[in-house]
């Protein structure tokens, strides 16, 4: 997928002299749209800017209901679905799966995704675990100092935002971040660089964390317990151990194995 370039978009933040104000969200918007007057001088297509983007989905978004389905497999640790307004941490070796996992279902039932500033998403990858690609959008990663204001632009507007940033941001950002989850009903889904248990660079609370603390490629002829059908495609499959813990969960959370990536790409429970 061709990827925009954010110069232009950038330039219109930094004119801004706050990270955020109390303009409703279509005039926010506007503030961070850049010029569509046309072809530029080069000669290269001008497509829509992102706040433009997350103009046109909003309609389509943000329904009453306060639960976000979830893939089938994904149920044993999430069997009410994905609630709306809350701050996700995803950790661990397949955090990308496993972050991508947890939306794919809602893509597939009219919500968006947004997917700010990580430069290693596969759109391959993203469709073969479930995401419905019509309905996800790519941000470059912005300077830092306008990460949270790029950020901020899409919540309320967008079911789901997943952000990878390159740096900590302030303690102060992601707290108004997670407000604006709260009063917008938007799921910000942030997947950490850490290993294991660890949340490494987001310096606020997390509502749910999901972790995978144990993953390894099976489906060897010398490993009894996979079936044939998955043995024809052992180098695809991965079993992992995934933990979530967090607010309305017991003190132990709940705990669950998975094929991530399954035989067909998609999670599924072996």
């Amino acid at each position: 997928m061709p990827s925009t370039q954010p110069t232009s978009y950038l330039r219109s933040l930094l004119a801004e002299p706050e990270l955020f104000d109390d303009l409703p969200p279509e005039e926010l918007l506007e503030r961070h749209l850049f010029s569509e007057e046309g072809p530029s001088k080069s000669g290269l297509r001008v497509v829509p800017s992102l706040a433009e983007t997350a103009r046109r989905v909003q309609s389509t978004t943000l329904a009453t209901d306060r639960v976000l389905p979830v893939l089938e497999a994904l149920k044993g640790l999430l069997p009410n679905g994905l609630q709306r307004g809350i701050t996700v941490g995803v950790s661990g070796s397949g955090a990308r799966s496993l972050a991508l996992a947890l939306m794919a279902r809602a893509t597939e039932t009219g919500s968006w995704v947004v997917v700010v500033g990580d430069d290693d998403l596969g759109l391959a990858a993203a469709a073969e675990v479930g995401v419905a690609l019509k309905r996800l959008v790519v941000v470059n990663a912005p300077d830092p100092k306008q990460w949270a204001p790029v950020v901020a632009a899409f919540v309320g507007a967008v079911d789901l935002i997943l952000v990878s940033p390159r740096h900590r941001p302030l303690a102060a950002e992601v707290r108004r971040l997670a407000a604006r989850c709260r009063e917008g009903g938007s799921v910000l889904v942030y997947m950490s660089p850490g290993v294991g248990h660890l949340i490494d660079g987001w310096p606020g609370r997390l509502d749910f964390h999901f972790s995978i603390n144990e993953a390894s490629w099976v489906g060897s002829d010398a490993d009894p317990t996979i079936g044939s059908d998955m043995k024809q495609d052992r180098l695809r499959v991965r079993q992992v151990y995934v933990s979530v813990n967090g607010r309305g969960l017991p003190p132990e959370g709940r705990r669950d194995i998975l094929l991530l990536p399954g035989p067909e790409g998609a999670p599924v429970r072996p």
